[in-house]
């Protein structure tokens, strides 16, 4: 069995140019400057609203190191590329959701159907992603989660609770809201293509658990179509799994998870002080690091019923992952592991697993470069530490450059 090494620069960055390698290092380097970042991100949204010249610049460096493309169609060369190194894609249609309006949830559901459609046809994309704001009104997941009390009784319980509150007119809403997540994965069953439901917000988060449970008791019986997304970072989830474990064994479905650490740390901290209740959030990485560690414990112990992908751009939750299986006498790419990286970023992870024999993909989004505005900017700061992601990304690129002989 291959032993994996996330400092091979070599694995790592062969499908990079030494034209990319240069663009890359330039990027990380830019994205060392915290000055730098905070000035992009409070300008750059503004400088395409305004329609300046400016989009090509963009479309050429953080959009192409980030994002598959513009289109559905012009991520085919990024696919095919990380294909020829035996890694995989999640696609991502990019666009955050927002109070689009019914015309525009509708609109939503149709393109997150068309990715599916287009996974279907190649065969480098086992997976899509979805987020339950694409196609529904934030403030009605809002008012579903937050019409009863934080803790009273179980997410089903609450659940039914909030539903009971609805007026006629929200009902039928939410009706509409079940309709399209339910034809995106009876979609989804018939082509063989997986649905990663993305998390969200702690305060609508219990709607899209339900939804994604009910949806995983009618489709993950004998294969696993549909996975709910857990962060660990918050203190409640590693509980949440094993209880999703103990619904999937009641109500017969394999269950389907995808292990993050999370997106809305500043954002969930803020809201908590402002409204006076305990924050949700792990009181630092340490805590979220041990209950991610544990998450990917459990769910290979009982890996004949749950299907995992560990998403995580921690090399040692990677590695331990392996050493679990290896330990357990299971191949690395058991059908029910997959791991992941955004493209982009850890390509140490990502190309050494595939090499090592792993099921391992890059999550790819595209989409109008106006539209994944919000993510790259997401991307550009939590990059912006030179101690933490930005700092290891560039001493692995400037490590192969030195090997290749284009820096000294």
């Amino acid at each position: 069995m291959t032993e994996i090494s996330f400092d091979n620069t070599e694995n790592a960055f062969a499908y990079k140019s030494d034209k990319d390698l240069k663009k890359a290092n330039f990027l990380f380097t830019s994205m060392g400057s915290r000055l730098l970042v905070k000035l992009g991100i409070r300008l750059t949204p503004w400088v395409i609203r305004s329609g300046l010249p400016l989009k090509g610049l963009i479309r050429n460096t953080i959009f192409s190191q980030f994002v598959g493309g513009e289109t559905l169609e012009e991520t085919a060369s990024v696919v095919d590329k990380l294909g020829k190194y035996h890694v995989q894609v999640i696609l991502d249609y990019g666009v955050e959701g927002g109070d689009n309006g019914e015309s525009g949830f509708d609109h939503a559901c149709d393109e997150f159907i068309r990715v599916i459609n287009y996974a279907a046809s190649q065969p480098n994309i086992p997976f899509m992603s979805v987020k339950v704001t694409g196609f529904a009104r934030f403030g009605l997941l809002q008012k579903l989660d937050h019409s009863v009390e934080v803790n009273a009784g179980s997410l089903m319980k609450r659940y039914q609770k909030a539903v009971s509150e609805l007026t006629a007119e929200e009902s039928d809403e939410w009706k509409r809201v079940q309709d399209r997540m339910l034809k995106i994965c009876m979609v989804a069953e018939e082509k063989n293509v997986g649905v990663l439901v993305d998390a969200e917000e702690t305060w609508i988060q219990d709607p899209v658990d339900v939804l994604t449970i009910l949806m995983m008791e009618k489709f993950n019986k004998k294969k696993v179509i549909v996975y709910n997304t857990l962060q660990l970072y918050r203190t409640d989830r590693l509980k949440f799994l094993t209880d999703s474990l103990e619904a999937a064994e009641i109500r017969n479905f394999i269950l389907g998870a995808k292990l993050v650490r999370g997106a809305y740390m500043e954002k969930e901290r803020k809201r908590a002080v402002d409204m006076h209740y305990l924050s949700p959030i792990q009181p630092d990485k340490d805590s979220t690091d041990l209950d991610y560690n544990k998450g990917i414990e459990f769910c290979i112990e009982h890996i004949d019923k749950i299907a995992t992908i560990v998403a995580s751009h921690n090399e040692y939750s990677n590695l331990y992952a392996t050493l679990l299986l290896k330990q357990k006498g299971l191949p690395l790419d058991h059908p029910h592991i997959h791991f992941s990286q955004l493209f982009g970023m850890s390509d140490n992870i990502t190309f050494n697993l595939a090499k090592a024999g792993c099921a391992v993909s890059k999550y790819l989004p595209f989409g109008p470069i106006k539209d994944v505005i919000p993510y790259l900017m997401r991307r550009a700061e939590e990059n912006s530490s030179m101690s933490g992601q930005t700092g290891r990304e560039l001493a692995l690129i400037r490590k192969e450059m030195k090997r290749r002989g284009t820096i000294k």
